[in-house]
């Protein structure tokens, strides 16, 4: 099938889904006039991209664990690099969490001491 039916079928855009062969994440076959054309497996492979965007992997992370994926959910199969990938990841986000509650705090903080501005103008 053509890029604009996997589109239409996976809700993705043309322009993603040329992303995602960019990415190494999709490897259309080329029709002899140079089109992409795309497998019925390509459409689940999509699903298990956006699945897995979604859980906030980059495409390189997703480009790394991709062949451990079956069913569009994805479900992972325990590849070899995947679990330190996946852990390795958890960890990144887990730091970030923690950035982003001192900022809050902070923030939460400087807000509860702000004091309106009072103006006096002479008229």
């Amino acid at each position: 099938m053509r890029i604009g039916e996997v589109s239409r079928l996976t809700g993705v855009s043309t322009r993603l889904l040329r992303y995602y062969e960019e990415q190494g994440l999709l490897n259309p076959a080329r029709s002899a006039g140079g089109y992409r054309e795309y497998a019925e497996a390509d459409t689940v492979r999509v699903r298990q991209i956006r699945s897995l965007l979604a859980a906030g992997l980059s495409t390189r992370v997703i480009a790394e664990i991709l062949p451990c994926a079956t069913g569009p959910l994805p479900a992972l199969e325990a590849c070899p690099t995947l679990l330190a990938t996946l852990r390795g990841e958890l960890a990144d986000l887990d730091t970030r969490i923690d950035e982003l509650t001192r900022s809050r705090q902070a923030l939460a903080r400087y807000l509860a001491t702000a004091h309106a501005p009072t103006h006096e103008y002479a008229a």
